[in-house]
């Protein structure tokens, strides 16, 4: 019988290729399927455009439909529902074309958990493009189907193990779950305006070089920062893998219109440019060695701002700082905050293809192992953190956050499915209120996915917007009292801080139901 699809090693290429997104383009669109079928050690190729037509793919005399009626209809049965079955994606992305298709971006990493996708190659972008364009048309009149991605996905072949591509979807699927049923017992927050509007301060941005000891090169950093009128206050945002500063500027923005300074630093190995020179064969891919050195970059640039080498319009206090970070970003700023990384459960788990926690955010974990004992790297300027969509569970076990100097708030998506709630945030979070309190919350997005909780700065600030504002003021104004410890008080306003389009539920309370055993 075929194996089930390994993730850890599976997903490693496609992973490092559908990132890019922009910059590949196919030859040609998929049009053969390899059909590994379950039941017996063979395959079968199968057209694309005959996959419409199930009936007629399914009868007669080929070698598919006489093992289909050989099995009672099984065969057939699981495929229609590997390929009908709707993808657990978030459609609601529309007219975001700052990052070009996010929906069409999103389908296209999550089929390849799926399937292995083979002949993907450099060239013009044109049919690329166009296959994404038609993604969202098609999201537009309902939800997306693996078939309608197969349609217009790049490459020559796909491969599809139906045991292993039925099994890892239904595994995405219940690991969203528990935050599904954790949203639904709970009221999402009001959305004030105070909180999510505009702030009255004109900005201003600029791109700075530092030199830092961690690093052979300078460190790029972007400041966003009021022209007149700031608070003295300090920001960090550290950006996620394969990412960039300028898809956080409107976070970075929306703060800054309300008097805050902030930093984004460019982290070296894995911002958007390395991604595109790896692929090119120009750059290794990021070394295990950056879990240590990305929190450095954060340090320094604040180090940078002590020292005044930032230029910046108005001086800033740098013993007290808040830092924001989406994906590996926000696994970074859980390091400033004072949780220690350790290898004990990327030993335990990476190895267990069919671990029901599985998913697509262990292909970076697992790729800590050498590194992670080794990357404990707080700062005690850090007194608060917002951690956006982290990989966390192999990285942090349940005792990992006892003496942190940072608050933590952490964010997902209910619809995130590259580093889902389950495992990577509803679990460690319910663990660790259990084991040493400390004030943390955690809020769930519905319809959050891990790509439309960014913000670039045409687009204001995002759905996060008002949460990142209420937590980043609520923090400052604690002082010394925003430490976590038992009798911390609250950072987070009791309302206000919501999202009309995407709810935001704080689920801290409920986190007593949830079942924290691995």
């Amino acid at each position: 019988m075929p194996r089930p699809l390994p993730l850890s090693r599976h997903l490693a290429a496609p992973l490092t290729a559908l990132l890019a997104l922009a910059p590949l383009a196919p030859v040609r669109a998929i049009e053969r399927i390899e059909l590994q079928l379950p039941v017996l050690e063979t395959s079968f190729t199968v057209n694309v455009s005959e996959l419409r037509n199930r009936q007629a793919l399914l009868s007669g005399n080929s070698d598919l439909a006489e093992l289909d009626q050989a099995t009672g209809g099984a065969i057939g049965r699981r495929l229609v529902n590997l390929l009908d079955d709707p993808l657990p994606l978030s459609s609601r992305v529309f007219g975001d074309k700052t990052v070009g298709s996010p929906l069409g971006n999103q389908a296209l990493l999550l089929v390849s958990a799926l399937v292995r996708i083979d002949g993907i190659n450099g060239g013009d972008s044109t049919q690329l493009r166009q296959g994404l364009e038609r993604l969202d048309r098609t999201a537009e009149k309902g939800s997306l189907t693996l078939l309608d991605v197969l349609e217009a996905i790049p490459g020559n072949t796909a491969t599809i193990d139906l045991e292993g591509g039925l099994f890892a979807l239904q595994r995405l699927k219940n690991q969203q779950l528990t935050g599904d049923r954790l949203i639904s017992e709970a009221v999402a927050t009001t959305a004030d305006p105070s909180l999510r509007g505009p702030g009255p301060l004109e900005i201003q941005r600029s791109d700075m070089a530092i030199r830092v000891t961690h690093r052979p090169e300078p460190l790029s950093v972007v400041v966003v920062a009021p022209r007149q009128g700031a608070n003295g206050r300090l920001v960090v945002i550290s950006h996620g893998l394969w990412d960039s500063p300028e898809n956080f500027e409107g976070w970075a923005a929306h703060l800054a219109r309300h008097g805050y300074t902030v930093l984004l630093p460019r982290h070296p190995g894995s911002d958007s440019n390395q991604q595109q020179a790896m692929l090119e064969g120009k750059v290794p891919p990021p070394s295990p060695d950056d879990l240590r050195l990305r929190p450095l970059d954060v340090s320094a640039a604040i180090d940078a701002a002590a020292a005044g080498q930032l230029r910046l319009p108005s001086p800033v206090r740098t013993d007290q700082v808040v830092a924001l970070g989406h994906s590996w970003g926000a696994t970074t700023v859980l390091q400033l905050a004072g949780a220690r990384p350790s290898a004990g459960r990327i030993d335990r788990y990476c190895n267990d293809l069919r671990d029901p926690e599985r998913n697509l955010s262990w292909v970076l974990q697992c790729s800590f192992r050498s590194s992670a004992n080794r990357a404990v790297a707080p700062d005690p300027r850090i007194k608060a953190v917002v951690a956006v969509s982290p990989p966390s569970a192999l990285l942090f076990d349940r005792g990992s956050s006892a003496g942190m100097n940072g608050r933590v708030l952490m964010v997902s998506g209910s619809r995130d499915w590259v580093v889902p709630s389950g495992p990577e945030a509803i679990r460690i979070m319910a663990g660790q209120a259990r084991s040493v309190g400390g004030g943390h919350r955690l809020v769930l997005v519905k319809g959050g996915d891990h790509f439309n909780l960014r913000s670039p700065q045409a687009d204001g600030g995002g759905p996060l917007r008002g949460l990142l504002l209420s937590w980043t003021d609520g923090a400052f104004q604690a002082g010394p009292a925003a430490a976590p410890g038992p009798d911390a008080p609250p950072l987070l306003a009791p309302s206000g801080w919501g999202d009309p389009d995407y709810p935001l539920v704080d689920v801290t309370g409920r986190l007593a139901s949830v079942d924290i055993t691995p």
